[in-house]
């Protein structure tokens, strides 16, 4: 399936210069939606993962879907204040400034067999703090998986070390 065709870029979003891409176009159609959750499944069918880690708020969406498939459990890593049980956080570095995630600390047991999940992977900030928290509860993180990679930006290195899959890459803006 060609996912890049129905991907909408959306121009100047959130703010000029930027080609925003939109997974909702994907998310809408049956069969693309379909074909994501299968693709993930058949990539990660095989690696004994327990957790299925989404990350706030388009990647709860496969996230979910695909821990079902794999019959793995679902944990959210969301924005602050927005868990209502006891978290850790983690800090970590944007262009101008930091943001913060946070992850129930009863989410990952030691030991667990780990995926992380988001939407996109622009500059990789959010998924290194992400695989940082895990790593600090002690989970095994197994791979990381995304719909959409903008390889222009080389988030991968911030990611070295870690298998990651993505569903369509971007080589230029």
């Amino acid at each position: 399936m060609n996912l890049e065709s129905i991907i909408r870029t959306v121009p100047d979003f959130p703010k000029p210069g930027i080609q925003f891409k939109d997974i909702t176009t994907v998310l809408k159609d049956p069969e693309a939606l379909k074909y994501c959750i299968e693709t993930f499944h058949e990539k990660y069918k095989d690696q004994r993962i327990t957790k299925v880690v989404g990350i706030e708020s388009r990647g709860f969406i496969v996230g979910t879907a695909l821990a079902y498939r794999l019959g793995a459990g679902f944990v959210p890593i969301r924005k602050p204040g927005k868990l209502p049980a006891t978290v850790l956080r983690q800090e970590y570095q944007l262009e101008y400034g930091t943001d913060v995630i946070e992850i129930h600390k009863d989410a990952i047991t030691p030991g667990e067999r780990v995926l992380l999940h988001d939407d996109v992977l622009a500059t990789g900030g959010t998924m290194q703090a992400a695989c940082s928290i895990v790593k600090q509860l002690g989970g095994e993180i197994v791979g990381i998986s995304f719909l959409i990679e903008l390889a222009f930006l080389h988030p991968r290195k911030k990611l070295s070390g870690f298998d990651i899959f993505s569903l369509v890459t971007y080589n230029a803006e």
